[in-house]
């Protein structure tokens, strides 16, 4: 099967930037979303993304605009599915919503239409059978995207073998290096990884042990690291680690989730919203006096 028209299910952070990767790597792109705000601000951030990439000399000028030219945005779902071969799934992190999305996603997708989902630590499985097609079910899961360029490959026992291959090969034409996780797994492989190291920095804050900047800057020191785990936490998004944290059961993570759950009610997300355990543009732990 040949994807020529990838869709993205959800125009935030990720969707943004998954969506602008497919259109620069010669895809057409139909972005949806419901909410008219988040369908706003997904091609101004587009845009500033492309004049970074530009700057840093990763792009020509030209590809910029020639990747524009082939993304639409919309807010009916129907429209958005059209045509779509590939469509990839970037919704909140809420299983009851996924599961809507996907029953949606299910009854209006065309026939062909390969179903990935970005979640970050729900599994496949949960929403495979109410898309209606679980052997073109998996997930597909990605990172920065333009920077931690690795994108996971992870099936649930209903995937269809091949379908594995073929997201291998979408993954590398996405400039992405795909991993393959071989059995479902909440959290992957790096996120499995980080969130033993977040739940370190939590037991460390909530235990009163040390501050949020000592901890940061304990990190960034020794391993000559540009952010903490709560700098990195407040790019990650505070929502999305309270869902993860709280889904935990252990007393450490618990009481981590707790904490975040205050930010959270705040509406103080991390940088996506100006303020989360630093303020942003200008967080304290980029200032040059941080490690001083």
């Amino acid at each position: 099967m040949t994807i020529s028209t990838i869709g993205i299910i959800g125009a935030g952070n990720l969707g943004t930037r998954i969506g602008l990767q497919a259109a620069l790597s010669g895809y057409k792109v139909n972005v949806y979303d419901n909410q008219e705000h988040s369908l706003k601000n997904s091609l101004p951030a587009m845009k500033k993304l492309l004049a970074k990439l530009s700057r840093a000399e990763l792009i020509k000028e030209d590809e910029g605009q020639k990747a524009l030219d082939n993304i639409s945005f919309t807010l009916d779902l129907k429209e958005a599915l059209k045509n779509t071969d590939l469509l990839s799934e970037s919704v909140t992190e809420d299983p009851d919503i996924k599961t809507e999305v996907w029953r949606e996603i299910g009854q209006l997708a065309p026939a062909h239409t390969i179903f990935t989902t970005n979640t970050s630590y729900l599994l496949p499985s949960q929403f495979a059978e109410i898309s209606g097609r679980p052997e073109k079910f998996c997930a597909f899961h990605f990172h920065d995207v333009f920077h931690s360029r690795v994108v996971d490959i992870m099936p649930h026992p209903k995937t269809d073998q091949a379908l594995i291959s073929m997201l291998e090969e979408v993954g590398r034409q996405l400039n992405q290096i795909p991993i393959l996780v071989k059995k479902e797994h909440s959290g992957y492989i790096f996120n499995t990884l980080l969130i033993a190291w977040i739940d370190a920095a939590g037991r460390l804050l909530t235990g009163e042990i040390a501050e949020v900047e000592a901890i940061d800057k304990s990190w960034m020191i020794n391993f000559n690291m540009p952010a903490g785990p709560f700098g990195i936490l407040d790019n990650v998004g505070l929502d999305t680690a309270w869902h993860i944290t709280s889904s935990r059961r252990n007393p450490a993570s618990r009481a981590f989730a707790t904490l975040l759950k205050t930010y959270v009610d705040q509406g103080k997300l991390g940088a996506k919203t100006g303020e989360g355990f630093y303020k942003y543009p200008n967080p304290r732990y980029k200032s040059p006096d941080f490690l001083h």
